[in-house]
């Protein structure tokens, strides 16, 4: 007799657990943002020179982006639960150390640790949500991590602002750290008891590619260094660095082609690049965060340089944009598996006409009331951010196997990071020389902005195209099949149908 096996029912604990995740992947986003306006108080209650706080804002991104690949390959073949709250413990006691560091050499190490650990929680979190959720419903698991991602960006300032009005200039910039422990204990708590216990990728035990993580390491600290530290570092010799780096990432893409003909696992799973709902996804986040996150560089140096708000008052102005990009991310997470790409479209239409918007509304309204003047814009301007990073993220990833899920996350996040530091230093450099030469602050605020809304435009010119050929040639499933049966767990994938 044949005893049929009862299908198990959904865990409902995931979604509790789901909210584990975003905790800390807020935290971790805050911190890219948040320190921008306690440096004033570093210099002042610490001493540390402009070297020293470039390093606490740049380190963080160059320690968060290294070690965003090597984390998610680590999660596929350990198990995520443990590597997310491995980092997410190594995050807490990181912040704790800077919060109490003694001096600023001190404190440029603890921040340092501290963005590696946030880089090895980011991408167990997209890992985790493929696991935990299929279909409609993790298109709304990964709209929620969209609202994440744009809320903790747009409000850092924000949050500044405040410990730093709260507790002083001498000692405001200790809580800017402080902060995260409450929410790092309790999260770590919850994510004790909430997190499934996924097992590890079955079969034999696979070896760390560590070779091909020493090049990937080092063809992209190549990339990204000369742009973090760009304002730091005299001269152009610096700009060198971006010819080694593609080299050590063509050396990387080579190594790992050759792990894969020898019948080893590679770093990064390169048949992933066969799917164009992967690679054009990618490409698009990668365009879509130099244009996007560097409007919040600029636009609050100009609020509190030029304009003379305090930093609470700056990041209050760039409220309208985080709610819009929080109702976004909501929306798109609903609306996904029935438009797909066309959304991202809209979105990324939606955030070039805020931006344009913006750049109106400085040249018309006087300085002090640009504030109210850019409400509006900047509420548009949120909107299409969430919904271009939400259903981007989800068509992105939905073709992925499971068991590959953590290395693409972290390919995908690590695309977001040097995306974010090659934007900063276009438009930066766009602002400041504009700044500098002509001394008209309003026009240099319009130029960066222009930058800003440019970069944009590639994202969706490139959105444009995927969508066209979507609609002359759909992605064949073959291509979904060469990819998963790379994976030991590929498992049955439920991916976006309609309209990707």
């Amino acid at each position: 007799m044949t005893t049929v096996q009862a299908r198990p029912t959904p865990d409902d604990r995931r979604w509790k657990a789901l909210g584990v995740c975003l905790t800390a992947g807020f935290i971790s986003l805050l911190d890219t943002s948040i320190v921008n306006v306690a440096l004033p108080s570093m210099e002042h209650g610490l001493g540390a020179s402009e070297a020293a706080q470039s390093w606490v804002v740049s380190g963080y991104a160059l320690t968060f982006g290294l070690a965003l690949v090597p984390a998610g390959r680590l999660g596929d073949m350990r198990g995520r639960r443990q590597a997310f709250l491995f980092g997410l413990a190594l995050f807490t006691v990181a912040s704790a150390a800077c919060g109490l560091a003694p001096s600023a050499s001190w404190l440029v190490v603890f921040r340092l640790i501290q963005g590696m650990a946030a880089g090895m929680v980011a991408p167990q979190t997209s890992g985790l949500i493929q696991q935990m959720f299929q279909g409609a419903e993790r298109a709304k698991a990964f709209g929620l991590l969209g609202t994440v991602i744009g809320v903790s960006t747009a409000t850092g300032p924000l949050a500044g602002g405040l410990l730093i009005n709260a507790a002083g200039l001498d000692h405001g910039w200790r809580w800017v750290f402080f902060v995260n422990l409450p929410i790092g204990v309790a999260a770590l708590a919850a994510g004790l008891r909430l997190l499934p216990r996924f097992p590890a990728s079955p079969g034999k035990r696979e070896e760390f590619d560590l070779f091909g993580v020493l090049l990937l390491g080092s063809g992209v600290l190549a990339l990204m260094l000369p742009l973090v530290q760009k304002e730091q570092w005299t001269g152009q010799q610096k700009w060198a660095l971006l010819p080694v780096g593609a080299l050590l990432l063509a050396l990387f893409w080579a190594w790992e082609r050759r792990q894969g003909r020898r019948g080893r696992a590679p770093l990064v799973d390169l048949d992933l690049f066969s799917l164009r709902s992967f690679t054009l996804g990618a490409l698009i986040s990668l365009t879509y965060f130099a244009g996007f996150t560097t409007v919040f560089f600029v636009y609050a140096l100009f609020l509190q340089n030029t304009v003379g708000y305090s930093a609470l008052a700056a990041g209050v102005t760039v409220l309208p944009f985080a709610a819009g990009s929080a109702a976004g991310a909501a929306l798109g997470g609903r609306l996904v598996v029935r438009y797909g790409r066309k959304l991202v479209v809209i979105g990324l239409s939606g955030v070039v006409v805020g931006l344009l918007g913006t750049v109106v509304a400085v040249q018309l309204v006087p300085l002090q009331g640009v504030g109210w003047a850019t409400a509006l814009p900047m509420l548009v301007g949120g909107l299409g951010s969430g919904l271009t990073v939400s259903p981007n993220t989800t068509l992105t990833l939905t073709r992925v196997p499971v068991g590959r899920a953590g290395a693409a996350g972290g390919v995908l996040q690590t695309g977001q990071r040097v995306g974010s530091a090659a934007g900063i230093a276009v438009v930066g450099a766009v602002y400041f020389a504009h700044q500098a030469d002509h001394g008209r602050p309003v026009t240099a605020i319009q130029l960066g902005l222009l930058a800003a809304v440019g970069i944009s435009m590639i994202a969706l010119l490139l959105a444009v195209a995927d969508l066209r050929e979507r609609q002359v040639r759909p992605e064949p499933e073959r291509a979904a099949e060469t990819v998963r049966r790379g994976s030991e767990e590929g498992g049955t994938e439920e991916p976006v149908r309609r309209g990707t």
